[in-house]
């Protein structure tokens, strides 16, 4: 014989419930079996992706405003020096940048490399008007960034045009790391008037030149192609 929890009268066993409080009857020994119930929906829902041209708007507005609040702020009450042409340039950067994921995805990835470039050295000229010299940015940081833009295109264009698997991609990026900083190094020589010669990029064409010489082996021997890519899982 059980008894109620609630009441404490006595039940009968073939009772489901309660015949005064009408509590359900509860036996101690099943509630091992009971499943316990989950405290979260069964159905599983999705929120709604934000579409990208209201994103575009947003990040546009939002850079758009924080560059003519940083203009305000700097013409009406900061009057120092024009520091709010930084914030105006990385806004723009930032912007630049933003176009081939949220503005307009079809853009090739030539121009999208192109305008990135582009975007770097009007911020790097904006930032070049604030100082008494500007001879640093015609004269390095410009031939600099178009030669870093340059050797991005040209890597961009080889994976496209040429071949775009694992090992021709390190060929890739090992022959134009040894390209970039040689010619780094030759034009910070130039603008210091020091004599166009090789020192420290030296030691990096070096070791990209004997990975590069090991991939090519690599690649025109196809047993051994083979052989790496099982082992490299690729």
């Amino acid at each position: 014989m059980s008894y109620c929890v609630n009441c404490g009268v006595k039940l009968d066993p073939s009772l489901k419930y309660c015949p005064l409080c009408n509590t359900p009857v509860i036996n101690p020994h099943d509630l091992s079996k009971m499943q316990p119930v989950s405290p979260f929906p069964k159905e599983k829902g999705q929120v709604e992706v934000v579409r990208r041209k209201d994103l575009a708007i947003l990040l546009s507005v939002s850079l758009t405003a924080a560059g003519l609040c940083s203009l305000l702020l700097n013409l009406l009450v900061f009057r120092q020096h024009l520091w709010s042409l930084y914030v105006i340039g990385a806004c723009v950067l930032i912007w630049v940048m933003s176009i081939p994921a949220v503005i307009y995805t079809k853009l090739p990835i030539y121009l999208s490399l192109l305008f990135d470039g582009l975007a770097v050295m009007l911020y790097q000229f904006l930032i070049g008007f604030n100082t008494t010299d500007h001879s640093w940015f015609f004269g390095l940081s410009l031939p600099i960034t178009a030669l870093c833009t340059l050797a991005a295109i040209l890597f961009a264009f080889c994976l496209r045009k040429i071949s775009s698997a694992f090992l021709m991609k390190a060929l890739y990026f090992f022959a134009e790391a040894a390209l970039l900083c040689a010619g780094i190094e030759l034009l910070i020589r130039r603008y210091l008037l020091l004599p166009l010669r090789l020192t420290w990029s030296a030691v990096v064409c070096s070791v990209c030149g004997v990975i590069v010489i090991s991939l090519i082996t690599i690649l025109s021997r196809a047993r051994l192609r083979n052989a790496v890519r099982r082992r490299m899982h690729f």
